[in-house]
């Protein structure tokens, strides 16, 4: 297992080291950290950079990856790597597919408050784009120890059952207990309105989740611990805040039904619920097959900085 962490030389760049690094405990992944930086000939003739920047640029570029490798602990793989694109987005889409990356690693922007998400323009691009799934950091995530919990959000849309059994093998593969979540925004003046509401939203994450258990390719005794959390508010962000959510969790997404083949596009109540969520998010591309672990391998680059 590969992961392309998108680092940055600020505290945007050491929560997405600091996310990989949990999520890399958990699957016994390699790390990849990848620093973007501008194209030389993106400048015009009229304002061409002095001599000597591009290595000076590189130079410093190398002292950042530098300083990104020694947060990373010495018990897990990681390499550096320096990469150049039309934009940053563009070249960590081309570095994930080039390594055959299993995941994509980013921080959010750094004006967040509260450990909130504040998503910038790479984030966004990413989320728009990629076509593996995307972990985001919440500003100001110090955790670097293995995931206590998987939760899954659960929608009624086509395409809910392939995410809960991604979540499930995810739970698996890493042996931590899985909670299925459903958030509802709901008029809170019809109490006995919004406790039917809640009740049809648990009985139908109740059914799919026990429909999906016993998936194709777990045996009996396989099967994670599940529980199944329902949580309503005047909106959809009030409900996320009405949910008790574990330092070590995080929480997956599935693409909206907008995204092209097997990219992801992040939907308008996925947007609302990462503007209130406390923990890492995992968006999901649509009809993305979750990678079972394989054996150590080799992960040598010839030119690529590792440890």
């Amino acid at each position: 297992m590969r992961y392309v962490v998108g680092y940055s030389a600020n505290a945007r760049g050491h929560d997405a080291v600091n996310l990989a690094v949990s999520l890399a405990l958990g699957r016994g992944a390699s790390l990849d950290l990848v620093l973007a930086v501008p194209e030389v000939q993106q400048f015009g003739a009229a304002h061409a950079p002095r001599a000597g920047y591009e290595h000076l640029l590189t130079e410093q570029a190398q002292e950042w990856l530098d300083q990104a490798m020694a947060l990373v602990p010495s018990g897990v793989p990681v390499q550096a790597h320096l990469r150049s694109g039309e934009s940053d987005a563009h070249a960590l889409i081309e570095a994930a597919e080039e390594f055959g990356a299993d995941l994509l690693v980013i921080g959010a922007t750094s004006n967040g408050i509260f450990k909130r998400f504040s998503i910038g323009s790479v984030a966004s691009a990413l989320l728009h784009a990629a076509t593996v799934p995307v972990a985001l950091a919440p500003r100001g995530y110090h955790r670097q120890e293995a995931l206590t919990r998987i939760s899954c959000g659960l929608g009624s849309r086509a395409g809910a059952e392939k995410l809960l059994d991604f979540a499930i093998g995810i739970a698996v593969n890493r042996d931590v207990p899985l909670r299925v979540v459903s958030l509802l925004e709901l008029d809170g003046g019809d109490p006995a309105g919004a406790a039917g509401a809640a009740d049809a939203a648990r009985d139908y994450a109740e059914e799919h989740l026990a429909a999906a258990l016993p998936g194709a390719g777990r045996e009996a005794g396989q099967e994670p611990k599940t529980e199944v959390a329902v949580a309503h508010g005047r909106s959809i962000e009030e409900a996320v805040d009405r949910l008790d959510w574990e330092d070590g969790e995080v929480l997956l997404i599935g693409s909206s039904r907008l995204a092209k083949g097997r990219s992801i596009f992040l939907g308008s109540t996925a947007s609302r619920i990462l503007r209130a969520l406390p923990v890492p998010m995992i968006v999901v591309p649509s009809n993305y097959e979750l990678k079972q672990p394989d054996q150590p391998a080799s992960n040598d680059i010839p030119g690529e900085a590792q440890k």
